[in-house]
């Protein structure tokens, strides 16, 4: 999700009920899965999902209409009522990309897939005072823009939603082209971290504990880049990515893949597949029980606080929710790499930025507005001389107007630090987010969408002309990824699971919405 425009400013709305409370929370618990569970409520509500303490064992449990799961990892269900409701776990589910396109939007969990179920729901309730006591995963069909909906929506945890793609190029990768492989999110930091000199050893959080992720070993070939960029394009659907370089309508990214590696079947996110969920997790190695950022909204029992981190106003704050122990990839980098010369890491546009360097939200907090990123207009470039954005038409949606305006002044900074090859930082990381605001427009696949990402493959074509000039681009290893993907929603599909709740007299609180709390 793209942080919104100053122009249309809004927060995702809350459903917060007072009721009552019995002693047994887990008895209300399962009162609020058999309401969101009936046929009636089957077009807008997937799966419902939370976990339940087994003999000391945390342990993941899903229901719908159809039925009741108990989900261990390594794919092992247990049936405990009607049918199971994910019957798939497979990541590689609708490919090749035909398949997707037959039904790009399923309409029954029983003809889709849920790849690392468990392991991603049981990561997702870790944190007990973050983590909702129930989480609902709306159908890919739901349309609710009244609640912060749009035409193109993501979030599930199912495989299309989850899938990002992956591009891993340049010094340091083999090159194989593009596999029929598939692995996660939360490796590509410990991945960048390794490339750019971290020794395996070090790839650990402040305790000393492993990460969640592993280095994606399989597609290295030993070799130390002088440095390693890694850009991120937000929402940017990975089947349709790799089609349209396969096609010639995003060169640049072909040119990577050339180059090394690419996974058809992407990165599975981290569930929610949700923007500052993923973005953490990629850049800590953690998932989000451990890391804290549990969504773009949540809410914290100790606190007593809604936490909103992917808003115009706060988008630079996001670090601020991290949880003791955590550390970022730029942490990790700099406590490896000597000091010398320019930044040893540089964070471009990319709200996850503590211990960079360099970072764009660091100049927002030095200014002190309390707008945020809204109150630097005066700096962004008009979106309207933008070399990049061949139909003027698409900028009169106010998201992918301003998205246009960051992204062309995120390549203004990239630029700025690859001024000299021999000052450019041993770590950058570049995000982009004008793909999340045209996905979002009118769905994958559309006009506006593919537009988007032709629009950041032309960007990415003027860095890697940069360092073919410099003389330095068989010698820096490129990252190209983003934190989910994206499925088109039905404007027929719509309505609310809102009065089943309010039904029930309990007390919660309903943000996102699907991250429902008893309170």
């Amino acid at each position: 999700m793209t942080p919104p425009s100053p122009a249309e400013d809004r927060q995702t709305p809350s459903v917060v009920r007072s009721g009552t409370r019995s002693a047994d929370r887990a008895d209300d618990r399962a009162r609020v899965v058999a309401a969101l569970t009936t046929p009636e409520l089957a077009p807008i509500v997937d799966l419902v999902l939370w976990v339940e303490d087994v003999d000391g064992v945390m342990t993941a449990h899903a229901a719908s209409h159809l039925g009741r799961v108990v989900l261990r990892p390594g794919a092992q269900h247990e049936v405990l009522a009607g049918v199971d409701p994910l019957p798939s776990e497979d990541a590689m589910a609708f490919l090749p990309y035909a398949a997707e396109l037959a039904d790009p939007s399923p309409g029954s969990s029983l003809d889709n897939a849920y790849p690392l179920a468990a392991e991603r729901i049981l990561s997702f309730f870790a944190d007990p005072a973050r983590s909702p006591d129930v989480a609902v995963v709306h159908t890919p069909r739901h349309f609710y823009p009244e609640q912060g909906g749009h035409v193109g929506e993501h979030g599930s945890l199912d495989v299309i939603q989850s899938r990002a793609p992956l591009v891993l190029s340049g010094a340091g990768i083999r090159r194989r082209g593009l596999v029929d492989e598939h692995a996660r999110l939360v490796d590509v930091g410990p991945t960048l971290a390794a490339l750019a000199g971290v020794p395996e050893a070090d790839l650990h959080d402040a305790a000393g504990q492993p990460l969640d992720g592993r280095v994606l070993a399989a597609y290295l070939d030993g070799v130390r880049p002088r440095a390693v960029v890694g850009i991120l394009w937000d929402g940017a659907h990975c089947s349709d990515l790799v089609h349209l370089a396969e096609t010639g309508e995003l060169p640049h990214v072909a040119r990577l893949i050339a180059r090394g590696t690419a996974l058809r079947g992407g990165a599975v996110a981290q569930f929610p597949s949700i923007t500052l969920t993923n973005h953490t997790s990629i850049l800590t190695g953690v998932g989000p029980g451990r890391h804290g950022v549990l969504g773009n909204v949540f809410y914290d029992r100790e606190t007593g606080e809604r936490v909103v981190p992917n808003d115009a106003s706060t988008w630079h704050r996001s670090s601020e929710w991290l949880r003791p122990g955590v550390r970022t990839v730029f942490e990790m980098v700099g406590d490896a790499v000597p000091s010398g010369a320019g930044a040893r890491t540089a964070s471009v546009d990319e709200a996850i930025d503590r211990g960079a360097d360099y970072s764009t939200m660091q100049r927002i907090r030095a200014s002190g507005n309390a707008a945020g990123a809204g109150g630097l207009n005066a700096e962004l470039p008009d979106p309207r001389a933008s070399p990049f954005v061949v139909d003027p038409a698409m900028l009169a949606d106010a998201s992918v107007s301003w998205a246009v305006q960051v992204d062309d002044l995120g390549l203004q900074q990239v630029l700025q630090l690859w001024a000299a090859p021999e000052s450019a930082p041993r770590l950058t990381w570049w995000a982009n987010i004008v793909t999340d605001a045209g996905h979002h427009a009118a769905g994958p696949r559309s006009e506006i969408a593919r537009a988007t990402m032709r629009q950041s493959d032309a960007r990415l074509g003027v860095f890697l002309d940069r360092l073919e000039q410099q003389g330095v681009l068989d010698e820096v290893a490129i990252v190209l990824t983003a934190d989910h993907g994206f499925e088109g929603s039905d404007p027929a599909v719509t309505g609310s699971w809102t009065a089943a709740l309010d039904d029930l007299g309990l007390a919660y609180r309903d943000e996102g919405p699907g991250l429902v709390y008893l309170l």
